[in-house]
């Protein structure tokens, strides 16, 4: 079976970065394998693409560049809060406000976002809103495991159920 909208794909990845001589980001070789449904919008749309029409058994290797993948760094992606804003019962939240931390906050219409502190000082604390590999190319080196029909529960609730998926009782 090959690789096409509302399929069950379970792979291996490693994924490096700008190209194959590039620092190792993650990978998945010598542990649990990813699966997902294919075409559900849950992959970067590039990296579905270099999967269609593959099947059980290839192993390949390709580039995205970083405007197809998490997109440029935006300058605008930086903003300075107010010290006020991590306040905690009174106190600045001090633990929190470490350069290089993450931090997960929700902006004014409720969206989960996780910001990065970039400097902390007397007027606010500068925060990075861009996704951690904005900017960067990306280099996947691939080996497909299985693919199957989803069922049509996988399809319409637009993920995987059983090993390797998402369990649940509804």
């Amino acid at each position: 079976m090959i690789i096409e909208k509302n399929t069950v794909v379970t792979l291996h990845y490693r994924l490096q970065e700008d190209d194959a001589s590039g620092a190792l980001v993650e990978e998945t070789y010598g542990s649990e394998p990813l699966v997902f449904l294919f075409g559900a919008g849950q992959m970067l749309p590039e990296f579905e693409s270099q999967l269609e029409g593959k099947k059980a058994g290839d192993a390949f290797a390709f580039g995205i560049k970083s405007a197809d993948a998490y997109g440029e760094e935006d300058p605008d992606a930086l903003v300075r809060l107010p010290l006020d804003t991590f306040m905690i019962d009174g106190k600045l939240a001090e633990d929190m406000l470490i350069v290089g931390n993450p931090i997960p906050m929700s902006d004014q219409h409720g969206n989960q976002l996780v910001g990065i502190v970039m400097e902390v000082g007397d007027d606010g604390v500068l925060i990075d809103f861009n996704h951690p590999m904005a900017g960067q190319d990306l280099f996947f080196s691939v080996t497909i495991e299985t693919v199957r029909e989803a069922t049509p529960e996988e399809v319409s609730h637009g993920h995987v159920h059983g090993e390797g998926g998402h369990d649940h009782d509804d």
